[in-house]
């Protein structure tokens, strides 16, 4: 599956996790940004990542920035985007199972790097 990931610059250090444990799991990553620690502007990942994943109904996005607020409000403008905010395990699997989300919004803030790994197990399954 193709899984279009991007983050601010709040979230990059972040990213390099998720994309090793997606790619560990054998999924087709496309980075779209942030490519450093330099501040951006979150709307215009958030933007990207849903364009791209509207655009391809078999994929999905994820994105991350410091509370995840703002992108997943910027995300959920795209038409054909289901962002969901999860900060925790239970969250993550909700939004799939009842919400049918197609990005998932990380907060480099509130959730510890150590539980990345499983909160992505549940969400991409």
């Amino acid at each position: 599956m193709n899984v279009y990931i991007g983050a601010d610059h709040r979230g990059f250090e972040y990213k390099k996790t998720i994309i090793a444990a997606l790619k560990k799991t054998g999924h087709v990553v496309v980075d779209l940004g942030t490519h450093s620690k330099e501040p951006c502007d979150y709307p215009d990942v958030a933007k990207n990542v849903g364009a791209r994943v509207a655009k391809d109904s078999d994929s999905r996005g994820i994105l991350v920035c410091m509370s995840g607020i703002g992108q997943t409000i910027a995300a959920n403008k795209v038409k054909g985007v289901y962002a969901a905010l999860c900060y925790n395990l239970e969250a993550a699997e909700l939004s799939r199972r009842h919400n049918n989300a197609n990005v998932l919004v990380l907060s480099s803030k509130f959730i510890p790097e150590k539980d990345l790994p499983k909160i992505l197990d549940v969400w991409m399954t």
